[in-house]
């Protein structure tokens, strides 16, 4: 199991913005983050299915 961060999250989507990631995530277009410590994270697979679900 991979994780990414913010950081790379936004570099998958083209380099969108904080708060529409967070409004994409608000809408259940993108999953929700996994708090590691003090920092939030996404599982790689979830992120890719969720890309790959928008694109069709």
């Amino acid at each position: 199991m991979h994780y990414i961060s913010f950081y790379e999250l936004r570099l998958k989507l083209g380099g969108r913005g904080r708060t529409t990631i967070y409004r994409d995530i608000e809408n259940g277009w993108l999953p929700k983050p996994i708090k590691i410590g003090s920092r939030l994270y996404w599982r790689e697979a979830d992120v890719e299915a969720a890309i790959s679900k928008l694109v069709k």
